[in-house]
């Protein structure tokens, strides 16, 4: 299935600012003998829908109608925090949920967000799809709740600027620039002698209008979304951070299901992942190019100064003492030395 990248950006991104709330997308089987709710914060017609849509098709079809996958896209059921809490108490069976948000629960899932870890997305695969990854799901499943082996992806984030490019840590010194309610993101820019400001979603484009801050950092699809080029010049390609969205089950919803079943059901979800990560790859590319169109201003700079600059004030090992030696060694056997 093709995705429109028009309709994707015409939908918004509830993944930053909260639900559109439409009728959610039902893929329904006569006398099922088992109906799950999934849950995310996406729109409609964002890859991670798409492909669910085909998975859903896919599952009733493999299990003759007897497993009915209900699909609730752009945040129906509440917020990440509401929706968290339903998934463990039962009343949502699944869930796709970023590892920063996560990690309010589960402190190592916050891992992959640890920034300029990763230079590239075949590092991220073979991290995730691997040790880390596994690590991750390991500590997931002591909270009670089941991730699915592949995670979806988000994409990695990259940092605009009204006033200048950004090509080396020294254009971070003094940069005022609004960061998401994250203790990891506000020790990263601090660490870079930057003014990170904690600014909502819904307040970035005023704020970036009014010089309140001078730049921010999205992945491209927000940046395209919220229209940022309208009051930002220059977008640096820094990758200096990349997110996923595990998908998470509740572990009785998942118990109570017959091991064929779950075979199956797991398949599918897994094969959609995969696809997605396509997806979402073609998309940006694609964005970059339009975003072009629209007057920004592209640099990509090199990774290994702002890593050097993490480095020697000290929040790799800041980070290293708050995830453990045995996460932070899984770590570094995949993306290298960072500490």
């Amino acid at each position: 299935m093709i995705l429109s990248r028009r309709r994707l950006l015409a939908a918004g991104s509830t993944a930053v600012v909260g639900g559109v709330v439409g009728a959610p997308f039902i893929a329904r089987a006569q006398q099922a003998q088992f109906t799950y709710k999934y849950a995310n914060n996406l729109p409609e017609t964002h890859p991670m829908n798409v492909r669910a849509r085909e998975m859903a098709a896919a599952i009733k079809t493999e299990t003759n109608g007897s497993f009915d996958l209900q699909i609730f896209p752009s945040s129906q059921l509440g917020s990440d925090t509401d929706t968290l809490s339903q998934v463990r108490s039962g009343g949502v069976e699944f869930f796709t949920l970023s590892g920063l948000i996560l990690s309010t629960l589960v402190p190592a899932a916050s891992i992959n967000g640890i920034g300029f870890a990763f230079p590239d997305y075949p590092t991220v695969w073979k991290a995730m799809d691997g040790k880390l990854g596994a690590y991750v799901r390991q500590q997931i499943a002591k909270a009670n709740l089941l991730a699915m082996d592949k995670i979806w992806d988000n994409g990695f984030r990259q940092t605009t600027s009204s006033t200048k490019p950004i090509n080396a840590p020294e254009d971070l010194r003094a940069f005022k620039i609004r960061v998401p309610v994250s203790p990891l993101w506000t020790s990263m820019y601090k660490a870079f002698e930057a003014a990170p400001a904690s600014i909502n979603a819904n307040e970035m484009y005023s704020a970036l209008q009014t010089k309140v801050v001078d730049g921010q950092e999205n992945p491209l699809a927000i940046i395209a979304t919220f229209k940022l080029f309208e009051v930002q010049k220059y977008c640096s390609l820094t990758n200096h951070m990349w997110d996923g969205f595990w998908f998470l089950a509740n572990r009785r919803a998942w118990e109570r299901l017959p091991q064929d079943t779950r075979t199956i059901v797991a398949k599918h979800i897994n094969a959609a992942a995969d696809k997605e990560r396509e997806d979402v790859a073609k998309l940006n590319a694609g964005l970059q190019d339009e975003l072009v169109g629209k007057g920004l201003v592209f640099n990509r700079p090199e990774p290994a100064p702002f890593r050097d600059k993490l480095r020697k004030a000290g929040f790799y090992a800041e980070w290293k003492g708050k995830f453990g030696d045995e996460a932070w060694a899984i770590l570094e056997d995949s993306v290298g030395k960072l500490t």
